[in-house]
């Protein structure tokens, strides 16, 4: 193969670099994540992620925002499936399992955890209450769901985040309250 089929075009490098910081941020957070881990994750150059996103806080930004847009997306896609009279506990469901599926790739979980753990920063904290405002949103208007039920369904989320994050549930045969735990959050799963 040339070099010029083997080299990557600019928006597949472009697209490769959020792949990566994904990876790296969800793993490090934002203060233990560099470009150059970045970089070498990705397969480009330090220099060349810092001119593509100006710095490591527009490439955070950037990088949580599209797992944000990757919740959102897996909410509409559920409720796309459901007929529009759909009762709210079954609307609930759904979302919960399009989120239980879409952060089975721990780094959107572990990225977003970390974007939500930025709230008192000056540059980070607005972003975080917008990311998790626009998953709100769609839960809120699109789904239809009350404030009440919205915030049981945020409270059982936050409650799985925690599971997924401590990776409970893979531990659950070994513990018979890590059982109990996992039975009593996720029913009917083995």
């Amino acid at each position: 193969m040339s070099e010029q089929t083997a080299r990557m075009s600019s928006d597949e490098r472009r697209e490769q670099v959020p792949d990566a910081a994904l990876v790296v941020f969800g793993e490090k957070g934002y203060a233990g994540g560099t470009t150059d881990e970045i970089a070498r994750r990705a397969g480009i150059s330090q220099a060349y992620v810092v001119r593509m996103f100006g710095s490591k806080e527009a490439l955070y930004v950037g990088v949580s925002r599209r797992a944000t847009e990757l919740v959102t997306a897996a909410f509409r896609g559920a409720l796309a499936t459901l007929a529009p009279d759909a009762p709210a506990e079954v609307r609930e469901r759904e979302l919960g399992k399009a989120y239980a599926d879409l952060i089975a790739d721990r780094n959107v979980l572990l990225t977003l955890q970390h974007l939500f753990s930025q709230g008192h920063d000056p540059v980070l904290g607005p972003v975080a209450r917008e990311c998790f405002l626009s998953v709100y949103d769609v839960v809120r208007t699109e789904a239809g769901l009350t404030a009440q039920e919205a915030s049981g369904f945020f409270a059982r989320g936050m409650l799985i985040n925690v599971l997924m994050s401590l990776q409970l549930p893979q531990h659950a045969a070994a513990d018979s309250k890590v059982a109990e735990l996992v039975e009593s959050t996720f029913p009917g799963t083995p």
